[in-house]
């Protein structure tokens, strides 16, 4: 995977396919950051790849504009922005409770739109960037 970008950030980190990126993405030699609600989670990850942990609830895009502030103060603005959060509720349709429902939604359409609207925002003027 050849590439001129060297930051990247993984919103939704912690197992699975975000480790997976997370270690690929290092080895290629970006600077990368994990953002998650519970960045306790992170720390195994972080320390295996020299990942930075930020706390970041992708439903609340106010603190999305704040992880991403805090991105380009601390390595810049992030050359790739990968979402990868996810919620889901559990149960038998007859028994789930809508609130559950609700943030299961919310968090793959609302946070999805603004991880990649705040990495828009940073990559349009510089001309380059992925998604």
């Amino acid at each position: 995977m050849a590439t001129q970008s060297r930051t990247a950030v993984i919103a939704g980190s912690g197992s699975g396919l975000s480790a997976s990126l997370a270690r690929l993405l290092s080895r290629e030699g970006f600077t990368v950051a994990l953002a998650a609600r519970n960045v306790e989670k992170l720390s195994g990850l972080c320390a295996e790849t020299g990942a930075r942990a930020y706390s970041c609830d992708v439903c609340d895009e106010g603190e999305v504009a704040a992880l991403f502030d805090q991105l380009d103060h601390d390595m810049g603005p992030p050359d790739v922005a990968i979402f990868n959060a996810g919620a889901r509720a559990r149960g038998p349709i007859a028994e789930l409770d809508v609130a559950d429902v609700a943030r299961a939604v919310i968090t793959s359409a609302m946070g999805g739109f603004h991880v990649g609207q705040q990495a828009a925002r940073r990559m349009l003027p510089r001309g380059h960037g992925a998604i």
